[in-house]
């Protein structure tokens, strides 16, 4: 639902609604309620900390996936601040130590490497049960080769003393079934030294508060964790906190006919959305349908020299014209976070629909923005 006037700004621009954030904790809260566990923001899906004095009244805190990530915690955000990294530096280890309380190593060379300076903090290691559960292997921390946790023939059970938790990561955008069934194969391969643990992190990629999720099966996936190891539970979703609560207000600059009507808009799959891409997928369009499905079917496509930035074809009631305001739903989760300035095009303002009505714009983008990640 849209509750604020699309004309309002410049286009193009990101609007997120407050409304539609607080619908989805109201959602995360109840789990937390009947489940005992403990919900982090994954700042990697979404980061933008206007949105975090709402969010920290209900999560516990967050997890980052880097130093830059971690520093935005510790600025904006009140709660626990984890982190995770394929690999740390040097470099960066004494600031990562400054403002994270959770450090989770995603192999034991790096734990040997690391553990020395990271006494007094909560440290973990990132497991991998050798589970998939999903085909696209980009998406599959499970896949043949993975870089991402220790499997269990690479497992030091002799390195676990400093060791508080263990934690996986394998789901993407999947429901309490995938996760259940990831659980058990990480109970048949780890579940020896879970009950040595004082924590479990289930990962992200749960879309809690998606239409038909089983709650149900996730709070007695939990519980059972909880009671069979006597260990605290952590969830880090990212897309379930601002799921369909975000929206990129695009505007029609041209049409041609090339074999068929297209539409240019300045809105990019390859600069803003770059997940339509790299996925793929279709992104929904607010009174749009398939297309030849209305009576005005059009390609739409960005405004970058890239031949294949096509974000889909579309069909519409009425014929678009230039000027025409489309509506992108659900680009709150990996959209904002993804953007890029390819092309020198500008970036996406960012608006946020407050509880009270008002719309309010955050940030505005512009030359410098681009200037000033070059020389």
């Amino acid at each position: 639902m849209i509750n604020f006037d699309i004309n309002k700004l410049e286009t193009p621009y990101f609007a997120v609604d407050e409304a539609l954030i607080k619908s989805n904790l109201e959602i995360l809260a109840d789990v937390k309620k009947r489940a005992g566990c403990k919900i982090l923001l994954a700042q990697k899906a979404f980061s933008m900390f206007a949105t975090y004095p709402l969010i920290s009244q209900c999560l516990d805190g967050t997890c980052a996936s880097g130093l830059h990530e971690a520093l935005l915690a510790h600025e904006h955000f009140a709660g626990e601040n984890h982190i995770f990294s394929p690999a740390y530096t040097e470099k960066d280890m004494p600031e990562i130590l400054r403002v994270c309380d959770h450090l989770i190593f995603n192999s034991f060379s790096q734990w040997e490497r690391f553990r020395h300076l990271a006494e007094g903090k909560t440290c973990g290691i990132r497991i991998n049960p050798e589970f998939s559960t999903q085909d696209t292997a980009i998406y599959d921390p499970c896949s043949p080769m993975s870089r991402l946790g220790v499997t269990r023939g690479n497992f030091r059970p002799d390195l676990l003393e400093g060791i508080s938790g263990m934690h996986f990561h394998t789901l993407c955008q999947q429901g309490a079934e995938e996760l259940a069934a990831t659980f058990k194969a990480a109970e048949e391969k780890f579940g020896e030294f879970f009950h040595k643990m004082d924590w479990l992190n289930f990962g992200g990629g749960h879309h809690i508060t998606r239409d038909g999720y089983n709650i149900q099966l996730l709070v007695d996936t939990i519980k059972h964790a909880k009671q069979k190891y006597g260990v605290k539970i952590y969830l880090e979703p990212g897309e379930a906190i601002a799921l369909d609560a975000g929206f990129l207000v695009a505007q029609v600059i041209d049409i041609i006919d090339n074999g068929g009507k297209i539409a240019i808009l300045d809105a990019s799959a390859a600069c803003h959305m770059p997940d339509v891409l790299e996925m793929p997928y279709r992104p929904h369009i607010i009174g749009s349908g398939q297309p030849e499905e209305k009576p005005h079917t059009y390609r739409l496509g960005g405004p970058s020299c890239l031949a294949g930035d096509i974000i889909g074809d579309y069909s519409f009631e009425t014929p678009l014209e230039i000027g025409t305001r489309l509506i992108f739903t659900d680009m709150a989760i990996y959209s904002m976070v993804k953007t890029n300035t390819f092309n020198g095009i500008k970036l996406p303002d960012l608006a946020l629909h407050k509880l009270d009505g008002t719309l309010e714009l955050v940030k505005t983008f512009g030359y410098e923005d681009f200037k000033m990640r070059l020389s």
